[in-house]
């Protein structure tokens, strides 16, 4: 009897149970033509170029979604793809904000009033648009592409050899070797580029970051502003809905249509290393919620709420690239045309100074600034190119350059360059500069001088 109690106390595994293996590490090895790191704004749209050109695409993203800042950074309106009332930003990435437009029954500003930076701001051109449609939309027109997405993944070792680069990712229970002819960086933070051992650049110190939230819960007509701090007035103000004239879309008012974002400063935001993004975002969110603590004790906002907060810090700045050439701050206000020049960037200099000033410098009428393909090719690379906020830039230029419109122009162009310089077997410094403006066409691009 005692040995049949013994029996019968014993854990039972059921019939539809099974008992899990040890945990180990999948090893995996790939080819591709092109592997794109990150799938930000820049990322997203460079892989879906060089799928649709025809090349064997891999993108690698080291969170969930696509989208980047205008997804998970949540500034959910990408600008700037006009100015002067032209369009100077298109293909790919004006694509997918169109379509998120169309789907969730947005409207466009007008952008056939020109903003003069006093009644009417370079901000009045933004596109606003629901961030977790875009991160749908993005995800379709990659997989309709055909490219291959591995999500959860980060690069841990770079290496050439023989026109090739071998990159090794590491993810949830996988290592994977990726051999592929072109690599292109577009995490922002050169990660890639400095993994493959080229040297970057950055400041001291850095723009801060934004967390980005938004509350209700109250009503700002009926508050009572003179026993509130002048302070939080406009935080307050930010979260109300915009009025009835952001519905006429002759309006100069009608951006954005939707409640606007708020946010906190995270000083010193850097999001290069998961130790230093872990910091930013606790930050972030510890500031957040001090805020709300402070601004339920305002008479009206007692029952002040948290509508909805990001899952991640959104970063201004971390490193560049030191590239074959640098823009700068001249290049960018004065609006120089270089021979290799694939596309444009509209938007004013805009260098967030740790919170307290912002320093704007506005172009002038007519100016719009472009981007060379060789300030997305690093110094003694080969097969390389970078996107995106990290390209080879002078800080002031960069604070303009950093924008989404910017950067999905950006990633369209080094994937087009990517694409030649596999047809042609050479490095992307030397495709033929003709053809690939005419590729650049063919996918709905705006290139300068065309």
């Amino acid at each position: 009897m005692g040995a049949l109690s013994v029996g019968l106390a014993a854990p039972q595994v059921s019939k539809g149970d099974v008992l899990a293996s040890p945990f180990q590490v999948d090893k995996k090895r790939i080819e591709t033509d092109i592997l794109i790191v990150g799938g930000g704004t820049a990322g997203v749209v460079a892989a879906i170029q060089a799928a649709r050109a025809g090349v064997r695409t891999t993108l690698i993203e080291s969170g969930s979604q696509l989208g980047g800042t205008t997804t998970t950074g949540g500034v959910s309106f990408p600008g700037i793809f006009h100015a002067w009332g032209k369009q100077i930003v298109g293909g790919i990435g004006w694509e997918l904000v169109m379509e998120a437009v169309k789907l969730n029954d947005d409207i466009l500003p007008n952008f056939s009033i020109i903003p003069n930076n006093t009644t009417i701001r370079h901000w009045r051109h933004q596109v606003t648009v629901n961030g977790a449609l875009y991160a749908l939309i993005a995800e379709e027109k990659c997989v309709e592409s055909g490219l291959r997405i591995h999500y959860y993944e980060s690069p841990t070792a770079i290496t050439f050899e023989k026109g090739k680069w071998t990159v090794t990712t590491v993810g949830k229970g996988i290592s994977r070797e990726i051999i592929c002819n072109q690599l292109i960086d577009c995490s922002g933070n050169a990660a890639a580029a400095s993994i493959a051992g080229f040297p970057l650049l950055r400041e001291e110190d850095t723009q801060p970051g934004s967390f980005i939230f938004r509350l209700g819960g109250y009503n700002f007509d009926s508050l009572d502003l003179t026993k509130i701090p002048r302070e939080y007035h406009n935080r307050l103000r930010q979260n109300m809905l915009i009025g009835d004239e952001v519905k006429v879309e002759s309006s100069v008012n009608n951006f954005p249509p939707t409640v606007p974002y708020n946010y906190v400063y995270v000083h010193g935001a850097d999001s290069s290393t998961a130790e230093l993004h872990t910091e930013a975002n606790l930050t972030g969110r510890s500031e957040l919620l001090s805020l709300i603590r402070k601004l339920r004790t305002f008479p009206g906002c007692e029952k002040l709420k948290l509508i909805h907060a990001q899952p991640e810090t959104a970063v201004r700045e971390t490193f560049r690239i030191d590239g074959l050439y640098q823009l700068t701050h001249e290049d960018y206000v004065s609006g120089k045309v270089f021979e290799d020049s694939l596309s444009y960037s509209f938007y004013p200099i805009d260098l967030h100074r740790n919170g307290e000033s912002i320093y704007q410098e506005f172009l002038k009428e007519g100016v719009v600034a472009t981007i060379p393909l060789r300030a997305l090719i690093p110094k003694n690379s080969r097969n390389f190119l970078v996107a995106g906020r990290c390209l080879s830039s002078d800080r002031l230029a960069n604070s303009a350059l950093r924008v989404q419109a910017s950067c999905m122009g950006m990633g369209q162009a080094a994937a087009a360059a990517a694409v030649l310089a596999v047809r042609h077997q050479v490095t992307p410094a030397d495709v033929p500069l003709k053809e690939l403006k005419s590729l650049l066409r063919e996918h709905g691009g705006i290139v300068p001088g065309a």
